[in-house]
């Protein structure tokens, strides 16, 4: 009998290493607190401690307060600055981009947890008959087991820290959305500005080319004006119709584009407040010029550096799936003859085993792998290079227009005041009755014409400096 039992317990040993098993994850793989206390003597336990704790401050240091949100107080626009803080809580693409967020460092997490040990737990009944007896004896079994993944030369460790990266690069992604939404805000909103006023003026323009074609008519049944002036005076009414219609549809479509920017539906169009373009301030001092270290700011930039920075480590990987693997395994079981029966430590079993395993052969998997990620290391570094050069590129092309679109604005000011004086000289002419009301008419509509240079002029400036603020990476 006393071998039956002793024949026993080795099989149930048995059974407790090949049992079906229950997989629970401890708490310590999301646990700040838990991590410390249950590892604080391994070395790795302080990385972590510090990877969690520095979390809150990456990701603070990427939101979008961040970013120069002053600039846009320069323009002294109460109804910008409530449709950007609408964008910032409404725009979908913001929401997808902290979502995004929010998964890579669930993924960060997810391999943070195969650094940590295991546990599981599971049921094993069983019974078996002996040689030469008639009778069959069961049992049942409770096996706990550990295990855990000696990282000797710090695999995991660098998985967890490539995985950290790529939840770097997606807070970067998350910032330049922010900015990209920012300067589309923006963009669109003085374009509308702009378009409210040319509409207005485009009024003022239909309504003198009416009356110039009226006085032509009259002139023409009078016999003092030709029939080729008279089409003339017609077309060009009809033209100026034509131009109303075309800044209608775009303010229109700039309106919907608007709309979805800040969460909202393009049926509300209509209620969309905005400044008059003649109350338009801008405080906005040009640079004479921008130093290279600017682009440092840029989050594609940023991220182009983190991407390098995950590449390398990707490469150390896969360099150390050539050595070999440690493991320990702990167990704890519990037999009794029934599922019912009492368990005490009289029948538990415990054991601790050790392994370590090396690849002899696998057909080239691994020193494919490592090729593979060391072509994609080469990649993400000249991908480094052109983002340097192309930051570089924009900051320069951003900084020529601004400068060169306010150089167009003051020359068509210029143009304006000279075309206002020339006009007041008309003015008085008439008055004298030396020209007519048509000359007048003629005249006043080409200082009409001159003004909606200047304002588009003026328009092409202010999107010129979201431009820059942009390629700035938000930090003018």
């Amino acid at each position: 009998m006393n071998f039956l039992k002793k024949y026993k317990k080795n099989i149930t040993f048995i059974l407790l290493l090949s049992f079906i098993q229950l997989n629970f994850v401890p708490l310590t793989c999301f646990s700040r607190e838990k991590i410390n206390k249950s590892v604080i003597k391994t070395g790795i336990a302080k990385e972590k401690k510090t990877f969690f704790h520095k979390k809150n401050n990456i990701e603070n240091e990427n939101r979008i307060f961040s970013l120069n949100i002053d600039f846009w107080n320069s323009y002294n626009d109460e109804y910008l600055s409530g449709y950007i803080e609408k964008a910032l809580s409404n725009n979908r693409d913001l929401k997808i981009a902290t979502l995004k967020v929010e998964q890579t460092y669930q993924q960060m997490k997810v391999q943070l947890a195969n650094e940590l040990p295991s546990l599981n737990v599971g049921v094993s009944p069983g019974g078996m008959k002996l040689p030469n007896s008639s009778s069959f004896d069961g049992f049942f079994s409770i096996p706990i087991i550990a295990n855990y993944e000696i990282d000797l030369f710090l695999k995991n460790h660098d998985k967890t820290k490539s995985a950290k990266k790529s939840y770097e690069m997606s807070l970067y992604d998350k910032q330049a959305t922010y900015l990209a939404i920012l300067s589309q805000v923006g963009t669109c909103y003085f374009n509308i500005v702009k378009l409210d006023k040319l509409i207005s003026l485009q009024n003022e323009i239909i309504n003198k080319r009416k009356n110039i074609y009226d006085l032509m008519k009259m002139k023409h049944n009078e016999g003092l004006s030709s029939t080729s002036d008279l089409v003339n005076a017609e077309k060009a009414y009809i033209n100026s119709t034509v131009d109303l219609i075309d800044l209608k549809k775009s303010r229109e479509l700039v309106l919907n584009s608007f709309a979805v920017l800040i969460g909202e539906s393009p049926e509300n169009i209509n209620e969309f407040k905005r400044i008059s373009y003649d109350k338009l301030k801008n405080e906005y001092k040009i640079p004479e010029f921008i130093v290279s270290d600017a682009i440092e700011n840029r989050p594609d930039y940023l991220k182009a550096q983190k991407n390098v920075e995950k590449s390398g480590i990707d490469v150390k990987v896969a360099k150390k799936e050539f050595l070999p693997s440690f493991n320990i395994i702990g167990l704890l079981g519990f037999q009794t003859g029934s599922m019912y029966s009492s368990m005490n430590w009289k029948s538990a079993l415990a054991g601790l085993v050790g392994s370590g395993m090396v690849s002899l052969f696998s057909g080239g998997r691994k020193i494919a792998n490592l090729k593979l990620n060391k072509n994609i290391y080469e990649q993400t570094l000249q991908n480094y290079y052109k983002t340097n050069l192309v930051a570089i590129q924009e900051v320069n092309d951003a900084l020529c227009s601004l400068k060169l679109d306010n150089q167009k604005f003051e020359k068509n000011t210029l143009t304006y005041n000279m075309e206002q004086k020339d006009f007041g000289f008309t003015k008085n002419k008439f008055n004298e009755g030396i020209i007519s009301k048509l000359d007048v008419l003629q005249k006043e509509e080409v200082l009409l014409s001159v003004k909606k240079l200047v304002i588009s002029s003026k328009i092409d400036v202010i999107s010129s400096e979201i431009s820059l603020y942009k390629a700035l990476g938000g930090k003018v």
